[in-house]
């Protein structure tokens, strides 16, 4: 179809508006918080670890055309955001242009943009309260719908476990799935995308946290419960905006989660992709402590102006 007709684009307009203001908006309130814009490179030489995501690969050829080296576009720029960590940046954050492979619905796009904000000493329970700050700053309407569900912003946010929401919605019991079955993250997923996710961020935004440690590769352990990662997601009407962790500062904790996952993604999908070792290295190195977090812009601004289509929220 030919989107760039003017009598087919018009109907983008307003959403292309609204979501201009959003992204002036979520300017203001982290630079109001002596957050640091950043840019980084979206060529790099690692995939990164998530076993399910799947990269797109290019080469770089020198400037002689004779050496060739393989990279990826970055499917999130968590990596290299966190090497800045180590370099001595406290406070940062990046709207970036992010890209994942094998994607498409009406959630989902193969090119979105991402924001990622990151500070050292901040534990995951202050970034939660300051994540809700931001929302409630850029959303402006205090009542958000979006395909049939209502989400007020400005009430007290649902805050639930993940072993909480499986014996809320689901009457399962966790204990019973994590770790019994070669597959149990398969029928994890089942229950959680049939029966908590449509129930949570409504009538108010919901942070669901603590998830089992081996499904937030990212994330460290809880102190409390090692069994359990650091790790939260916010939802709004039903839909997933969010991700966060406590960060992992354990070099060797951190490669041998990327060997895992090196492993699996070859078992799964075939590919035998590369581990960042410069960024093990800058680990090693001194990675402070910190939390992290990657909301979905393209997301938001669906949620704000009702969009069924993430299309229609992206000017291509």
């Amino acid at each position: 179809m030919n989107w760039w007709r003017p009598d087919i684009f018009k109907s983008k307009i307003d959403n292309l508006q609204r979501r201009a203001e959003l992204l002036a908006d979520i300017r203001d309130f982290l630079r109001a918080r002596e957050y640091l814009e950043i840019e980084t490179t979206a060529l790099q030489a690692s995939a990164g670890i998530e076993v399910h995501i799947k990269a797109f690969e290019t080469e770089l050829i020198s400037a002689n055309r004779e050496d060739k080296q393989k990279l990826f576009l970055h499917t999130s720029p968590e990596i290299a955001m966190k090497k800045l960590l180590v370099a001595g940046l406290p406070k940062i954050f990046q709207i970036a242009q992010v890209f994942r492979n094998a994607e498409g619905s009406r959630t989902h796009t193969p090119s979105f943009s991402m924001l990622e904000w990151y500070s050292t000493n901040m534990n995951y329970g202050e970034l939660m309260d300051e994540a809700v700050d931001l929302i409630r700053y850029v959303t402006k309407e205090k009542v958000i719908n979006w395909r049939g569900k209502s989400s007020d912003v400005m009430l007290e946010w649902e805050k639930i476990s993940v072993e909480e929401a499986f014996l809320k919605y689901a009457n399962t019991n966790l204990a019973d799935i994590v770790g019994k079955t070669e597959d149990w993250e398969d029928i994890f997923f089942d229950i959680f995308l049939d029966k908590i996710e449509p129930n949570l961020g409504h009538p108010a935004p919901t942070i669901i946290y603590d998830y089992p440690i081996e499904m937030a590769s990212m994330s460290r352990a809880k102190p409390s419960n090692p069994k359990l990662a650091e790790r939260f997601e916010i939802y709004i009407c039903g839909l997933e905006l969010a991700n966060a962790f406590g960060e992992l500062t354990d070099a060797k904790e951190m490669l041998r989660r990327f060997k895992i996952a090196k492993s699996e993604k070859k078992r799964l999908y075939g590919e035998n992709l590369p581990i960042d070792q410069d960024f093990i290295e800058a680990m090693n190195y001194g990675m402070p402590t910190a939390s992290g977090i990657a909301l979905g812009v393209d997301r938001l601004a669906m949620l704000l102006c009702s969009a069924d289509d993430i299309k229609q929220v992206q000017a291509w």
